[in-house]
């Protein structure tokens, strides 16, 4: 039935995809001739049983009620199954009661489904990464089979990351989307009576213009989600709950962490400013979207800003304009990916007058804890209060991402977030690394301290983009902005510089509010200008994709093993390499530094 109902989604907009009892996939059975590492796994603690098949279809018609489970990032590892075993059994008794009560059932994964990094699952090669592989995509579409109901999936942005076995993105995506039994990287099933299950897969990697762990949805899929949205109005009563593997710009979710942040991969297109902003904007304007569930970040539920709801208090922040939607982040299943200790999934539960997001947390023998409730009041939703308090820890294991508020240092006067003080001057002020203030430029970007960082926020929904200047290169300096537009007379003194011969005044001249971002070392007396990309961001995109990295490592350690062989040494390690090229300074791929040695910072040769 799972085939069928995805071939009719290529003739509608959305398959009814409707059916408590829909048979899945029999897990009993190996794919592709793999021999099915799930079903002999073991556990000390529960044993992986085999899966059960779907009950008898509830009699009656259709149901206004449904349960549907969401697992965040999987990241299988073939040799350490145990925890997904459990995690399952977990389910087992709510879809099994869910099912019986005649409710719409399914299951929706997050994507990422395969550990990155080589798992012993291909004797002929010890250095092939195990997600995105032939036989990652078995394993876990045989893994999500067997809970015994229909399952859906998203793409992340590891789940096209078979570099050795593929040669393409697409090559790789057409593989996920046949043994996951689907048409198109996006989905759209009808759970219960005007309730869409709607998911967005990322379709980018090799050929991802900055770092590989953007989630990158393509502009079909954009478009085609805006069709489901303006054919499925709020008016006529739908309710759409949306799936993605990273949340979009706008969100407010602020359980995330700092890497995510200063490497431009938190939300969905986020390297794409027009991309980025069009979810947000597509929530305001279509009341149907009643929440929106992601992972990506590998972190708990049992923060309270893991959900977030479309209003909240002014003295909090500004009027965040979330439409009717309430955002949740989604932890994982298994420990060993875990960055913070938790193991939780998410559960929601819901009928025609609104729904419930609960968490399952295997670490409690599978415990449902009530997280949020919403009800439905004509086209919108009221929301009520957490469920429960903010159980965080007292560690930096997660990141509560600074978001810029009204009563910080320096924001400018609040009628909109456009009135800026009259001479557009910031006098200079001390940077250390709990320095918190933010400010707008005159061309309408946000900028704000956070760890000692000078990131940029994004201007309508001030969620952090990337990283601007960092730490290394700030921390113990003054910051300030300053005019730098140009009257016709400062113009005329520009002609003697080299390239700027026969240049128009009048257009040098331009907005006498331009302004310039500038950084002084007082023991150095180095003044640095803070220039903006060519587009008039700041936040610097510096990491590149990983299979272009990939190439820059191998030819670091070609260079190496040239040098040690031409100087008669034995340890290559006592060679030393330096790379060069445009703005990068590292094959890394994670931004933390922004400091250029012998420049902005010392020389470290």
């Amino acid at each position: 039935m799972r085939l069928s109902a995805v071939v009719f989604a290529v003739l509608l907009p959305c398959a009814v995809a409707f059916s408590p009892a829909a048979s899945s996939p029999s897990a009993t059975a190996t794919r592709g001739g793999a021999t099915s590492l799930l079903l002999r796994a073991s556990s000390a603690k529960e044993a992986v049983a085999p899966p059960k098949e779907d009950g008898a279809a509830p009699s009656g018609g259709r149901t206004d009620e449904f349960v549907v489970g969401v697992l965040g990032d999987l990241h299988i590892d073939p040799r350490k199954m145990e925890d997904y075993g459990i995690g399952r059994a977990h389910f087992e008794s709510i879809f099994a009661e869910a099912k019986s009560d005649g409710k719409g059932v399914a299951i929706v994964s997050l994507g990422d489904l395969g550990e990155s990094k080589n798992c012993g699952h291909n004797p002929e090669s010890d250095t092939e990464l195990f997600a995105g592989t032939t036989k990652c995509h078995e394993m876990a579409a045989e893994f999500l089979g067997s809970f015994g109901v229909p399952y859906e999936v998203v793409g992340g942005n590891h789940d096209l990351e078979g570099l050795d076995e593929f040669e393409t993105d697409q090559e790789n995506l057409d593989v996920m989307l046949k043994l996951h039994k689907k048409e198109t990287p996006q989905f759209c099933r009808e759970v219960a009576d005007k309730t869409l299950l709607v998911g967005l897969g990322s379709t980018v990697f090799r050929e991802a213009v900055f770092t590989s762990h953007e989630v990158t949805i393509d502009q079909k899929q954009i478009d085609w989600f805006e069709d489901i949205l303006v054919t499925h109005p709020a008016d006529d009563g739908w309710k759409i709950f949306v799936f993605t593997h990273a949340p979009p710009n706008g969100s407010g979710l602020r359980v995330l962490q700092e890497n995510h942040v200063v490497n431009g991969c938190c939300w969905l297109n986020h390297s794409n400013e027009k991309q980025c902003k069009k979810f947000i904007e597509l929530v305001r304007e279509h009341r149907c979207i009643k929440a929106w569930f992601s992972g990506h970040f590998h972190l708990g539920q049992d923060y309270q800003d893991s959900i977030t709801f479309p209003t909240i208090d002014p003295k909090d922040g500004p009027y965040p304009n979330r439409g009717s939607c309430v955002f949740a982040q989604t932890s994982v299943m298994r420990a060993g990916t875990s960055r913070d200790g938790r193991q939780q999934s998410r559960l929601i539960r819901g009928n025609k007058d609104g729904f419930e997001i609960c968490t399952v947390d295997h670490q409690k023998g599978g415990k449902v804890r009530l997280d949020a409730t919403i009800t439905f009041k004509g086209n919108t939703n009221e929301v009520g209060v957490y469920a429960h308090d903010d159980e965080s820890y007292d560690h930096d294991k997660y990141f509560k991402v600074y978001q810029p508020n009204a009563g910080d240092k320096l924001h400018p006067p609040d009628d909109g977030f456009r009135r800026y003080n009259s001479d557009g001057i910031i006098e200079p002020f001390d940077i250390e690394m709990d320095t918190v203030a933010w400010w707008f430029m005159s061309c309408g970007r946000a900028l704000g301290m956070l760890n000692g960082n000078l990131i940029e926020y994004d201007s309508s929904t001030l969620a952090p983009l990337g990283l601007v200047v960092g730490a290394d290169e700030l921390v113990g300096k003054k910051i300030g902005v300053i005019n730098s537009g140009l009257d016709a007379d400062t113009c005329s003194l520009m002609f003697d510089e080299e390239g700027m011969e026969g240049a128009d005044c009048a257009s040098l001249a331009g907005d006498l509010r331009e302004q310039a971002v500038v950084l002084l070392d007082k023991k150095t007396n180095v003044v640095t200008v803070v220039q903006p990309n060519e587009d008039g961001s700041y936040w610097r995109k510096i990491v590149r994709n990983k299979m272009v990295r990939m190439k820059e490592v191998r030819r670091v350690k070609s260079a190496k093993a040239w040098a040690a062989e031409l100087m008669g040494l034995e340890d290559e390690s006592e060679v030393k390499v330096v790379s060069s090229w445009g703005p990068y300074t590292t094959t890394s791929g994670t931004a933390k530094k922004t400091s250029v040695p012998g420049l902005t910072a010392p020389s470290v040769l």
